[in-house]
């Protein structure tokens, strides 16, 4: 089984690396090192989809985001994404996020962009163990006043229980709103901010306090206070590691004394998780107020 699983994480990273170009059965099957036929049978049993499916859906949710962020052309991302006509383009665009690209373009509303994760990493149990013990960077991060559009769960205080609650859209959603930090958050909830029969930890993105754009249906906004954080930033980590990636670095906040710093822990705000990814080493955020405060 854990050769079929890399065998499919190897067409993964080669579709990610290709994305653009013309990518054939033969080109997975290479990749795989397993027959054509036998590549394709494993890729949509542990996907769920087919390899074309898995293309199409990664390069409109691309395009979506240049749409959102870029002045391009369409007919321009519509080539670049493997369409010959922009009618084509637009259908797709249309039956993938129910909105027409030009539309979304001049008033870019959520939709759920695919997050391609890789099968290999997206198993909660792993094996394998970080055998070294990583250094943990700690560093201080000021937050301004915003606001943040978030889902909550019912019972959730984990990642893992979220997704079974709310399921694993939600990241999708959100990554197609624009966000003052830049990526999406997740967000251990203060008391204040749990209402009755929902959970701890949410899904979110942080906006503008301004922010008057639309609030996707069975999301809401909240109101975030100014801010100071302790940030806690890992080594980066082989993706396959980040279960223990993440456990080093609780165990360092665990450990800290902020008291040092002249600060103190703010149970009156929401803790933040980043997304964990390898290159840059897990982050999260712990609000602090100043001891002289």
């Amino acid at each position: 089984m854990e050769e079929h699983i890399e065998a499919v994480q190897r067409m993964q990273d080669y579709i990610g690396s290709n994305l653009y170009e013309d990518i054939s059965m033969a080109d997975l099957a290479r990749a795989s090192m397993y027959s054509p036929w036998y590549s394709y049978r494993l890729f949509v049993q542990l996907l769920h989809m087919t390899p074309a499916v898995y293309i199409r859906r990664r390069r409109l949710s691309e395009s979506a985001l240049r749409l959102r962020d870029e002045s391009a052309r369409i007919i321009d991302i519509a080539l670049d994404a493997g369409y010959d006509s922009v009618d084509g383009y637009q259908r797709a665009f249309y039956r993938e996020f129910g909105c027409n690209p030009y539309e979304y373009s001049v008033n870019p509303a959520p939709i759920c962009l695919f997050k391609p994760y890789g099968v290999k990493y997206a198993r909660k149990e792993r094996d394998a163990m970080m055998k070294e013990v990583k250094t943990v960077f700690v560093r201080m991060v000021e937050k301004p006043a915003r606001k943040a559009i978030i889902k909550r769960g019912r019972e959730a205080k984990d990642y893992w229980k979220y997704c079974e609650e709310v399921g694993c859209d939600v990241w999708g959603v959100l990554s197609s709103i624009k966000s003052i930090s830049g990526e999406p958050v997740c967000l251990w909830l203060p008391g204040r901010l749990i209402l009755p029969g929902t959970s701890e930890y949410v899904q979110g993105v942080e906006v503008s306090r301004d922010y008057a754009g639309e609030v996707p249906e069975g999301f809401e906004i909240i109101e975030l206070p100014e801010c100071e954080y302790m940030m806690f930033q890992g080594e980066p980590f082989e993706e396959a590691d980040f279960g223990e990636a993440i456990e080093q670095v609780w165990d360092a906040i665990k450990k800290y004394q902020p008291q040092q710093a002249g600060y103190c822990w703010d149970d009156t705000n929401p803790r933040i998780q980043l997304e964990p990814i390898g290159s840059r080493g897990y982050i999260e955020l712990h609000p602090v107020k100043s001891m002289d405060l």
